[in-house]
């Protein structure tokens, strides 16, 4: 649980009565790789912090392409905010990648923390505005940048993942078809 603490620590104070209240309110899992633990149509009741493993969210058109919205690594917190704040229906999936230790965090249990320790509404204020700003600035590189060039700014964001998983996933976050990505990939090796 260090790790929760101190992504917490980064942004506020807790006392250690503070940290032992949050941590009994939360429930931690471990998920083998390729476990669905969110479908579109189900309510999302959990935020989800990744101790161990490596997380995706990710939706399917009906023509049943892939489209990968966020990777989750070690130290990340990931979700499906639409239905976790609204409470209606997900419209992603959450699905392990790397066999993962997850830290579980209920809304119920969230709404709990909020009034117990006011402080951690601030936590998760400032982690929902950087996750709005991260989107709205893949958003615009989406619009206004190259395949190359978001592929780089994967690479910087991500660096661990590219080892970790496949090209078909990596092409589906930048937006480009696997076959575009591997002459792509090949092409930047070449350089």
């Amino acid at each position: 649980m260090s790790l929760l603490l101190k992504n917490i620590s980064k942004h506020i104070i807790l006392s250690p009565e503070e940290q032992h209240l949050f941590l009994s309110k939360t429930e931690i899992h471990h998920f083998k790789s390729k476990t669905i633990i969110l479908s579109p149509g189900q309510v999302c009741k959990y935020s989800y912090f990744v101790n161990s493993g490596v997380l995706r969210s990710f939706n399917i058109t009906d023509n049943i392409v892939e489209h990968v919205l966020n990777f989750a690594c070690e130290g990340w917190w990931i979700g499906d905010m639409y239905s976790l704040f609204s409470q209606k229906p997900a419209i992603l999936f959450i699905e392990v990648l790397e066999d993962a230790e997850i830290v579980m965090l209920s809304k119920e249990n969230q709404e709990f923390l909020y009034a117990e320790i006011p402080k951690l509404e601030r936590f998760f204020r400032i982690l929902t505005e950087n996750s709005l700003v991260a989107n709205q600035e893949r958003l615009m590189d989406n619009l206004s940048l190259s395949a190359e060039e978001r592929f780089e700014k994967f690479r910087i964001k991500y660096p661990t993942l590219l080892q970790k998983i496949s090209q078909k996933q990596i092409a589906s976050y930048i937006g480009v078809t696997p076959e575009f990505f591997s002459k792509m990939k090949s092409k930047l090796l070449r350089k």
